[in-house]
Parts: structure tokens; C-alpha cells; sequence
């Protein structure tokens, strides 16, 4: 399988080389030259399979001349080896994809835990890889757990000082050993910036093996194709030719990879891209006008995003199917219909956090009868636990894997968004 550069299409790596240097030439994203199509006589025999061997058989069309069909079941076992996604009905016609499931709690421990494997599989024993990633709250943790302890792999993890939650923070900086945390006085588009600045540093990009694991990473994206056939598998036959998905987006990797499981030959009917109020997005496809704002602090930071990365993919995506963009519905939802969501949830039994909030408020207006619908979950509601017991009024019970975490120690440094600052980091102090 070949890979192009979306801003250099002259530019063509395989799979490996694709992960192992996240960006091309000029910071372009890495696409798929070829997308394979499943027959309805495919799609048939895929459903049936187990969810390990369905996305065994899909990945291998995107990376089987480069590993084994054994070797590559072997890793993705080995990568979700946790709680598979859960439908969780919550009305009589809209029910919530749960992906929060993994061992940090959120829908990237699928991307994160695939792109470690692979890359431990592939790795030169005695080269070190330097990970430097950013996040605006849920990728460090599964970023961090997923690569902790890994033998010549450091991990650099950039977040916004102040704008994610407590427990978010306390589940990837209190690790320590590979992994160090930047508390970044700023957003994390800032964030984001400073890793494309150190990506377009040719001499510190070689000297320290610098990769990336956000999802300009494309293994993080094919990984999170298969948690949507997993979905088509778990939903009733009746309803396969009506589901409409509602995906909280941030930086829209989660859209994209939906996107991509649709052009596999994934019948569903619409996607809808539910924002906060950082709407550049649901702006852009009103007035053709592509006009980021500054980044706006919400109760849903995971998507506090103003500049998403996985743009590119989905306009690059739209362009060969012959899509049209404007059959896109975004809607951007306020805190405050964000918050009015999760009483409503709440009051008919589901608790749920304010990503996925954002994605039913979004999909219940935009729902026909005869549909099923289906919002994606992406991160445990005790990941927010201040948020969601001042809005509901209740007490949350931690899972383990955060209680465990609450009273350790923060080992992250400070820095404000300065790239010299930064560079200096990566070559002395780690």
C-alpha cells in the first residue's frame, strides 16, 4: 500500500514509513493512494467475523505486503486488547457508540494502542524514537499509556496549562520514566503549532528521531476505521440502511475515519460533525470561507480546536469520491445547550459527558423517524468529573484507573509557546 502526501502528491511512502515520520514534505498529511471497496457479498462475510478478525482483514488491505496476516492479527490483538464498543440505548431510535472502554478511558486508546504495536514491531532495536504529540485533553493519556515504558521511545506531550480537566491531566503526567508533559500557557492550536514547527526543524527532526502520534498520524486513523464496522456489526440488520452518525469533532480524525469506513462500502446513510463552539468548520461549509477564530475555552476542551489537522483528509476524501461537502451537516452547539443536554440525558437515564452531549444534541435535531441514530461516546463521564457533578447534581464513582492516579504526583513542566524554548527541551532534557 502507498501512501501520498496531500501537499506534495509526487511525495509516495509505504505504510511504515508513513508512520514511523508522521508528515511529509512541507508538513503534508499522509492518504491512502488506493481505497479498497467491499461488495454488499463482503460486507456480509465482514460482519460476521469477530472484531478482532474483522479489522484484521480490513487493515491488511491497507499494510499486508509489508507484515504477515499472522504478525498483524498478533498486534492488533495485542492492540485492543480491552472492552470492545458498546451500543448503549438511550432513545427509542438514538443510541450511544461507547468507545471509552480502553485503559485510558477514551475513543484513542484504539489509535494510540495500534500505532505503538506497529511501531514496536518495526523498530530498529537500537534507534530512539522521540514521540512529541499534542493534545487538547484525551490523546496524552492514550498516548502516554500506550507507549510507556517502551525501550529507546520518549514521549513529549504537549497540552494547554488550565484547559483540560483535572483527572485528564492526572492520567497521563503522573507517569514519569519516557513520558514528560508540557503544560503550555496558551491553546492548543498552540500546542499544535509548536509540534509543526519542530516537524519543519529538518536538523532536529533527524537528530532526535522525532515522530508524531497525534492523528496526522495515519495509523491512528485506520486504526479508528474499524470501531465503525464494529458499530454496522452490533446494530440490528433492519436498520442498516438508515443509520446516521453524530461525531464530536475536534481536530476530526474520529469524522475522517468514519468518512473512510463509508468509501470501504460502510452504508451509512449521513454523518453529521458536531462542534462546540469553535466552528470553523460549520462556518466554512455556510460560506466557502475558511476563517479560523481564536480558540474559544469550553466545558467540552477536548474539542477546543480552532485549526482541526484532519481537514485536508476529509476535502481530499470528498474530492476523489465525488462527494459533494455541501450534504455535510455540522452544527456547532453552545455551553449552554451543551449543559440543558446533559440534564435531558440525564433525566431519561444516561449520563454521559459533554463531547458526546454536543453529538446528540446535534443528531436528535437532525433525525427522522424511521432513522437510527447513533452519537459517538469518546470519553468516560468520570473524565469530567467536577463538570458533571456540579451540572447533574450527583456523585460520580471513579473508575480504578483514575482513583489510582488522583493523589500521585505531577511531574509536567511549564513553558510558554515558544519554539526555541521548546527545541532547547527536546535536545537537553530528555
Amino acid at each position: 500500500m502507498k501512501l501520498y502526501n496531500l501537499k506534495d502528491s509526487n511525495e509516495e511512502v509505504n505504510f511504515l514509513n508513513a508512520i514511523q515520520h508522521g508528515l511529509g514534505k512541507k508538513q503534508g498529511l499522509f492518504f491512502p493512494k488506493y481505497l479498497p471497496k467491499f461488495n454488499s457479498h463482503d460486507l456480509k462475510k465482514l460482519i460476521s467475523m469477530d472484531f478482532i478478525t474483522r479489522s484484521t482483514h480490513i487493515l491488511s488491505h491497507f499494510i499486508s505486503d509489508e507484515i504477515s496476516l499472522n504478525d498483524l492479527k498478533k498486534q492488533i490483538q495485542s492492540a485492543f486488547s480491552f472492552t470492545q464498543p458498546i451500543i448503549a440505548p438511550v432513545t427509542k431510535n438514538i443510541s450511544c457508540l461507547e468507545l471509552f472502554h480502553g485503559p485510558t478511558l477514551a475513543f484513542k486508546d484504539f489509535g494510540a494502542r495500534f500505532m505503538a504495536t506497529m511501531l514496536s514491531y518495526w523498530k530498529n532495536e537500537n534507534s530512539i524514537m522521540t514521540i512529541l504529540t499534542a493534545t487538547s485533553g484525551d490523546t496524552g493519556a492514550a498516548v502516554a499509556h500506550a507507549f510507556y515504558c517502551m525501550h529507546n521511545i520518549r514521549v513529549v506531550i504537549l497540552y494547554p496549562k488550565g484547559r483540560i480537566s483535572a483527572l485528564q491531566e492526572k492520567l497521563f503526567c503522573t507517569l514519569g520514566k519516557n513520558i514528560h508533559t508540557i503544560a503550555v500557557d496558551g491553546s492548543f492550536d498552540d500546542c499544535q503549532y509548536l509540534v509543526k514547527k519542530s516537524f519543519n526543524d529538518t536538523k532536529l527532526k533527524n537528530k532526535i528521531g522525532l515522530n508524531s502520534a497525534n492523528s496526522i498520524n495515519i495509523s491512528r486513523l485506520l486504526a479508528q476505521i474499524c470501531y465503525y464496522f464494529e458499530a454496522f456489526a452490533l446494530i440490528p440488520p433492519q436498520y442498516h440502511n438508515d443509520i446516521i452518525i453524530s461525531v464530536p469533532c475536534g481536530n476530526f480524525g474520529n469524522l475522517t475515519a468514519g468518512f473512510i469506513a463509508k468509501s470501504l462500502g460502510l452504508p451509512i446513510k449521513s454523518f453529521i460533525a458536531a462542534t462546540n463552539a469553535n466552528d470553523t468548520v460549520p462556518r466554512f461549509l455556510k460560506t466557502g470561507i475558511w476563517n479560523p477564530h481564536n480558540t474559544i475555552s469550553t466545558i467540552s476542551n477536548a474539542m477546543d480546536i480552532s485549526q482541526p489537522n484532519n481537514w485536508p483528509r476529509v476535502e481530499e476524501l470528498f474530492k476523489r469520491k465525488k462527494w459533494n461537502l455541501q450534504n455535510l451537516t455540522s452544527k456547532s452547539i453552545s455551553d449552554a445547550k451543551t449543559i440543558r443536554t446533559l440534564q435531558e440525558l440525564h433525566k431519561i437515564g444516561y449520563i454521559s459527558e459533554p463531547h458526546a452531549a454536543i453529538a446528540y444534541r446535534a443528531l436528535k435535531k437532525n433525525i427522522q423517524k424511521t432513522d437510527f441514530g447513533l452519537f459517538l461516546g469518546t470519553a468516560h463521564p468520570a473524565k469530567f468529573q467536577d463538570t458533571i457533578e456540579k451540572v447533574l447534581n450527583i456523585k460520580l464513582n471513579l473508575p480504578n484507573s483514575l482513583q489510582s492516579r488522583v493523589h500521585l504526583k505531577n511531574f509536567s513542566h511549564q513553558m510558554k509557546p515558544n519554539f526555541l524554548n521548546l527545541k532547547n527541551f527536546l535536545l537537553t532534557q530528555i
